[in-house]
């Protein structure tokens, strides 16, 4: 890749869900961990950004590499906007572009860094994300599973909470039989360095408040969102009945 790309994995420790969730033991080493060593298998440069000391010394313990952010930030794009300043002042290099790693899927594919970091070998991407085809009824009305709509050029044109496109005259048990592709949302961002700076000083959205979905703020400001498409799954733990059920599975 020929773009300097800096990967962020923001990690907080007062979750109301799962307080200490990047600490979490997942098959002998902690979250963050897991994390960090798949996204470093792809990127040169990765760092943890954290407000906690306690997430700090653990990254530091298996010679990961840390930030300290502000511990007032709403969003983990937010904690990154700050972290890429940091970062780019300590290293003395200009990034061109920022992958927002999730810090709570620790199974993430390092194939799904790479394809994100692809779409930054367009110098005019300005924002991109991944998709996944939906393929079961469960995920197409999951409003945990946010869908989206893309135009011909594979940007997106709308993310909702709510099964996109609506099929008319069509009960919605048939709509995966129907042809019509629906896409889940894979909540991994990257962004393009200046672009990141200019996201964080929007204002919240309309859109944004009604479906609680920070992408389509930057819709809503005419930024553009480059979508690829993935057949990766994506295994987040939000709580500890999460991780619970991973290890039920088996995966853990």
């Amino acid at each position: 890749m020929n773009a300097k790309i800096l990967g962020l994995i923001p990690a907080r420790y007062a979750s109301t869900r799962f307080p200490g969730k990047p600490l979490a033991d997942i098959g002998g080493k902690p979250m963050i961990q897991r994390v960090y060593e798949r996204a470093a298998s792809v990127l040169e440069h990765v760092y943890v950004a954290t407000d906690d000391e306690r997430i700090a010394n653990v990254v530091k313990s298996f010679g990961g590499r840390v930030v300290m952010t502000a511990d007032t930030h709403k969003s983990g794009t937010d904690r990154c906007a700050e972290a890429l300043n940091t970062v780019q002042a300590e290293l003395n290099i200009s990034f061109h572009a920022v992958i927002n790693i999730q810090g709570d899927e620790p199974f993430i594919e390092p194939t799904q860094i790479r394809l994100l970091a692809s779409a930054f070998e367009d110098a005019k991407t300005e924002i991109a994300t991944l998709v996944k085809p939906v393929d079961n009824q469960a995920d197409l009305i999951s409003p945990n599973k946010p869908k989206v709509v893309l135009s011909q050029e594979n940007n997106a044109l709308y993310f909702s909470r709510q099964p996109i496109p609506y099929l008319r005259g069509v009960e919605i048990d048939k709509w995966l039989e129907s042809g019509t592709k629906y896409y889940n949302h894979i909540g991994m961002y990257g962004y393009r360095a200046d672009v990141l700076g200019k996201i964080t000083k929007l204002p919240l959205g309309t859109l944004e408040k009604i479906e609680s979905l920070e992408q389509l703020r930057w819709l809503e400001n005419g930024y553009t969102i480059k979508v690829l498409e993935t057949e990766l799954e994506s295994l987040s733990i939000d709580t500890p009945e999460d991780l619970q059920a991973l290890k039920d599975r088996g995966l853990i």
